[in-house]
């Protein structure tokens, strides 16, 4: 096992990596609360739904505490009472956690088996447990090249072939055998609310974006405005706010409640303070190749006329990525470089909520390689895009796919060709 990072979901489901934690199974729990709120309105179940939270949290602290401090042999039943509450309950049945979810947590807990077994010795248990959690979907190759955990296992032709099999799931090899874009028949038009609509003006009055954005050139006010969002709006991907879905609202959410909102609205935010000082912008839903795979990350692409194209603007992280001559990239470009091995540079101020400084190995590498894989975007890009007091229409989303793929979890008009997809504003 090694430290691993904690996820959480948003619209679709959004993730980051908040902090980093001793144990893969705490996810679960982050999940249940979700569940648990969604079934609140019926007693029996949110009562067993909490009575389950507890019972797996007890055992699950019992065996991180167990296995970190060398006990590994005690660890051991508590950690098969986790996987046994997994195998045997059936409160998912009642609950809107996906069955994904329960899946990879099980893989997890599989994986923290299989290291306890390889440091007891037992070869064939480790092997056997390693076996099940890839059959769930185990897909961190880096942590199993590096546990030392499973160090006794490293000759075995069995595990080598295990292994194998889990490079082959690493992000950058999914994104790496996607198919090509082609130019195909889709007509859309992506539009842009003006700046002089009342909603923006009050945005860029609000915040007094003038003074944010400075005296620079274009790049450094595009810049200037990432920081601003990222400094004044805190990120939790495990929040969804409860207000309408505009810069000024979860702005005073953020101030009143001391929650933060999660990626998808702290682009939608950046987005609006774009489009107020005239620059184009949308909020792109950045979405992962495997269906069942429930989280997703949300960015901004914002149009530079300075520099004549579509630029990687990430306000979840304070992050731009340019190439090996400092020139800033699109997510296009980010995207296409990572399939062809060509350099990037990920920008130094990148970071999570001022906590965390963030490498350009696991964030680009690996998790914006995962979900750099389909794109979402809103053909009229506007104050409040998505209310929670309206009925959002789906026909106003656009997705760009590689050509034959086949995922239905965003229903909406699609294209093959990212000429229509990243046009000129």
């Amino acid at each position: 096992m090694k430290n691993v990072i904690k996820r959480a979901p948003s619209k679709l489901a959004c993730n980051w990596p908040n902090v980093n934690i001793l144990c893969k199974n705490v996810r679960l729990l982050a999940v249940l609360a979700i569940g648990l709120m969604s079934v609140m309105s019926v007693k029996a179940q949110s009562q067993r739904m909490l009575e389950f939270q507890e019972e797996f949290s007890k055992y699950q602290t019992q065996y991180r505490d167990l296995f970190f401090s060398g006990k590994h042999k005690e660890a051991m039943a508590p950690l098969a009472s986790c996987i046994a509450m997994l195998d045997t309950t059936t409160i998912f049945k009642v609950s809107p956690i996906p069955e994904a979810a329960i899946k990879e947590q099980k893989g997890l807990l599989l994986y923290d088996q299989a290291c306890g077994y390889a440091i007891l010795g037992q070869k064939k248990q480790a092997l056997a447990a390693l076996e099940q959690s890839i059959q769930l979907g185990y897909r961190d190759y880096n942590n199993m090249v590096n546990d030392n955990d499973l160090v006794s296992l490293r000759k075995d032709k069995k595990y080598q072939a295990l292994q194998a099999q889990v490079k082959d799931r690493q992000p950058i090899s999914v994104l790496k055998k996607s198919a090509p874009y082609a130019k195909d028949d889709a007509k859309m038009e992506f539009r842009y609310q003006p700046k002089e609509s009342k909603n923006l003006q009050m945005v860029r009055d609000y915040f007094k974006l003038d003074s944010v954005a400075g005296q620079g050139d274009e790049l450094s006010k595009i810049i200037n405005l990432l920081h601003f969002a990222h400094d004044n709006i805190r990120h939790d991907g495990g929040n969804q706010a409860f207000a309408e879905l505009d810069a000024i609202d979860l702005y005073n959410y953020y101030k009143t409640t001391g929650k933060g909102v999660n990626c998808r609205q702290l682009a939608i935010s950046l987005c609006e303070m774009y489009l107020s000082m005239g620059i184009p912008a949308r909020y792109v839903t950045c979405m992962p190749a495997d269906s069942l795979d429930y989280e997703c990350h949300v960015i901004n692409t914002v149009w530079s006329s300075q520099l004549q194209k579509w630029l990687y603007i990430d306000p979840t992280m304070d992050a731009w990525v340019t190439d090996e001559n400092g020139t800033m990239l699109s997510i296009a470009e980010v995207r296409e470089r990572l399939i062809n091995d060509q350099p990037l540079v990920l920008c130094e101020t990148a970071n999570h909520n001022h906590e965390s400084q963030q490498t350009k190995e696991y964030y680009l590498e690996t998790y914006m390689a995962k979900n750099l894989y389909y794109f979402v975007c809103k053909k009229l890009n506007r104050f409040n895009p998505e209310s929670v007091y309206r009925d959002n229409d789906p026909a106003a989303d656009v997705r760009l796919i590689p050509v034959g793929f086949v995922n239905n979890n965003w229903k909406c008009d699609t294209t093959t060709d990212p000429e229509v997809f990243w046009a000129k504003p």
